[in-house]
């Protein structure tokens, strides 16, 4: 293993360190960026116990429960992932640790795949708990360590948040061998210490302030934070992602990177920008670190001249130099930069074949009020169905539409969508709401047997682990009867007559109803059935069959438009079939 090295993905990386430092239990829930960590993490051998956890908080609290008996252990999650967890982590700052316990949060900066953005490091600080920023996968690997080694030092919890760039680029990375904790798994009763009840967490919260306080004197001399001595004029504060645009556009100044950064390295800080004519604070999405340096009395430049919004990049960073040199503050924000307006657009579409669009053109076909969710079928809000007229967060698609019937909302049927994965997630809690305060919406649970959107990582209803063990199998129907509800019917979605009647048949139901639309994801079985074809004797070019949005149907130009099937994009569902009304759309040879 000496001098042994690969080239990893951020993900792969803090996979990687996770494993080298010892981690011996691991928990997440899957999403895009984090996702890939503990799908590495089990590769290797089965030394590391990783499980997909049925939400964030629960990740959370498997990994506390871990390192309250010794154990070296650590939660996954993105960012929005973290607002599911902060209930326990805000408590866990107060217990404190016993062994190890990371808590890897991967950012979105440009929400390639989230309903918002979010600044990890504003937890960190509500949190009170250290946190650790690569800039690259060396770094990831290295700092995943550390940050394990300091929570078992100072007995805390710790952040080490990534981002998009971090989690998804690669570099190469030096390979080490596995270290485990010289801890012994045990527990030594202390309620003083481990049940947070007022007259406990009271003495909590101030070793907490003690804690941070020994934090304070650490940051200043660790050897994550550093200087990269360049030219005396202009000195530049950055962390994470941001380091390598600062350290390409900022080629003659001198750079103090921040590793390690909460708690504020203070004392640093001060004595680098002491030596500085200009102090410029290079960082993505919020301003972070410049609303700290500037409470410290010291004059800096940044998000004046800097983006707020959106992924930083190097012509980004570019720019908010010449607007510094100019004089000239920022523009109004643009979500898009000028560049990604030339990209030729490519339109969001289900895969050929999914079984969502069968439910959604059933849906487009009866005047209703969809409140829908996070997953593959928030799609549904595109042409050709625009069948999705809200989405709030995981589980709210529920109890959104709960909260409209409350408010006496009766214009029209009211719908909510939850996917299979997201129910398991956060949609029982909802539909409990839905029985219990006796609402009449009508819920369709998307069953597709897999947590499709993030990669097709299973769930409680696949009936296997992250670690490929068999095990039991939960059914959302089983969930709605306990939760009460009487009307529960199970469809298939590319049964176009069967949805559509049993849709109409529910939202005329002046109580609450579940359907669950039942069919694997396309990616997760292959096509029973050959691609389909279009008779030209029969077909009368309609078109009705391009409103089911399909990629593989299409109109091929030659004397004139006709209407084609890519037999190489098709998945032979037979969907298409259904909604011709001439039966021109046929198996195939």
């Amino acid at each position: 293993m000496k001098n042994r090295s690969a080239i990893l993905s951020g993900n792969e990386a803090i996979a990687r360190g996770a494993y080298e430092g010892g981690v011996s239990v691991a928990a997440g829930y899957p999403g895009t960026p984090s996702s890939e960590i503990l799908e590495t993490l089990t590769e290797y051998g089965g030394q590391v116990y990783c499980e997909w956890a049925p939400n964030e908080k629960v990740a959370v609290e498997v990994a506390a429960g871990a390192s309250l008996v010794g154990a070296r252990s650590m939660a996954t999650m993105k960012h929005v992932g973290l607002n599911v967890a902060s209930d326990p982590l805000m408590t866990l700052s107060y217990l404190g640790t016993e062994g190890s316990l990371v808590v890897a949060v991967a950012d979105d900066p440009g929400m390639y795949s989230s309903q918002n953005e979010q600044d990890t490091r504003n937890y960190a600080r509500s949190a009170k708990v250290p946190m650790f920023e690569p800039s690259d996968s060396q770094e990831a690997k290295d700092f995943m360590i550390a940050a394990l080694e300091l929570s078992e030092e100072f007995a805390t919890p710790v952040i080490l948040r990534s981002s998009t760039r971090i989690s998804h680029g690669k570099s190469v990375v030096r390979l080490g061998e596995r270290k485990m904790s010289p801890r012994k798994i045990g527990f030594v009763k202390n309620p003083q210490r481990y049940v947070a009840v007022p007259r406990y967490a009271r003495k909590m919260r101030e070793k907490l302030e003690e804690r941070l306080r020994e934090l304070q004197f650490y940051v200043n001399k660790c050897s994550q934070n550093r200087v990269i001595k360049g030219g005396k004029d202009i000195g530049v504060v950055t962390s994470g992602v941001a380091f390598q645009y600062a350290m390409e556009e900022f080629k003659e100044a001198s750079i103090l990177k921040l590793g390690l950064s909460y708690p504020f390295p203070d004392d640093l800080i001060r004595e680098f920008a002491s030596h500085y004519k200009e102090l410029i604070i290079v960082e993505e999405l919020d301003n972070f670190l410049e609303e700290h340096i500037r409470s410290l009395g010291i004059k800096t430049k940044g998000k004046d001249y800097f983006p707020w919004i959106g992924e930083l990049n190097p012509d980004r960073v570019a720019q908010g130099r010449r607007r510094i040199e100019k004089g000239s503050a920022r523009p109004v924000e643009k979500v898009m930069d000028e560049d990604a307006a030339l990209i030729p657009p490519r339109p969001p579409v289900f895969c050929p074949g999914c079984p969502s669009r069968g439910l959604f053109y059933a849906l487009s076909r009866i005047d209703c009020v969809v409140t829908g969710d996070i997953g593959c079928y928030s799609l549904g809000v595109f042409p050709p169905y625009e069948r999705m007229d809200t989405i709030l967060c995981m589980g709210g698609g529920i109890t959104v539409a709960q909260g409209m019937d409350k408010a006496g909302f009766r214009d029209k049927p009211l719908i909510g969508i939850v996917g299979d994965s997201t129910f398991f997630h956060s949609g029982i809690t909802g539909l409990l709401e839905l029985s219990y305060n006796k609402g009449i919406s009508t819920i369709v649970i998307v069953d597709n047997r897999v947590t499709a959107m993030t990669g097709l990582q299973d769930h409680p209803g696949t009936g296997r682990t992250l670690m490929k063990e068999e095990t039991y199998t939960a059914y959302p129907e089983d969930f709605a009867k306990a939760c009460g509800i009487r009307n529960i019917r199970v469809i298939s979605p590319l049964d176009l007559g069967e949805t559509l009647r049993v849709l109409k048949e529910e939202v005329k139901k002046e109580a609450a109803s579940v359907i669950i639309s039942r069919h694997p994801c396309v990616l997760l079985q292959k096509p029973k059935k050959g691609p389909r074809s279009i008779e030209p004797d029969r077909c009368n070019q309609c078109a009705r069959c391009l409103k089911i949005g399909c990629p593989a149907i299409y109109k091929q130009r030659a004397d004139e438009e006709v209407i084609m099937i890519d037999e190489t994009l098709c998945r032979g569902c037979g969907f298409c079939g259904q909604v011709c009304p001439k039966k021109a759309i046929v198996p195939g040879d």
